[in-house]
């Protein structure tokens, strides 16, 4: 698979009937290594080993349901109450991060109400942190650590 402009990390990569599977340390299986994976499984292993996301507070493929559709967010990381503080959407490599891709987790947002929301494609990574009480939002230099957006997700 493609290098990303994320730390390497050693996946556990099988192969059955001529498809590839990677080990998903979040959903405890393996799952068909497509390039969105790739992403998703390299941008995990960054939060948890970088940014000290605790992967007990970390769930891939979460469902939930916009306007009466059934939908899945890509990663969602919850604080020690279970409620949601970061929606993760990936994308493969060879998409580009547009405004669509972010009008597709502003979407999932309308429902969960995070306080972050980061979009990656491998190789440019987006954090956006948006503050409900004056309805804005900044875009952040770097993604934070999960202590850090505890802090920051506090109610004053």
């Amino acid at each position: 698979m493609t290098e990303l402009n994320l730390p390497h990390f050693d996946a556990k990569i099988s192969e059955k009937e001529g498809k590839k599977f990677i080990f998903d340390v979040l959903r405890r299986k393996n799952v068909v290594l497509t390039p969105e994976e790739w992403v998703r499984q390299n941008f995990v292993n960054f939060l948890t080993t970088v940014k000290s996301f605790p992967p007990e507070r970390m769930a891939n493929e979460v469902s939930i349901n916009v306007n009466n559709t059934a939908k899945r967010c890509d990663t969602v990381v919850y604080d020690e109450y279970l409620k949601p503080l970061v929606v993760v959407e990936y994308k493969s490599p060879a998409v580009t991060v547009s405004r669509s891709v972010f009008n597709q987790i502003a979407r999932y947002n309308s429902v969960l109400r995070v306080p972050y929301l980061i979009v990656s494609n491998g190789f440019t990574h987006y954090c956006c942190m948006i503050n409900y009480n004056d309805m804005t939002f900044v875009f952040l230099p770097d993604i934070p650590s999960f202590a850090e957006i505890l802090r920051t997700s506090k109610p004053d």
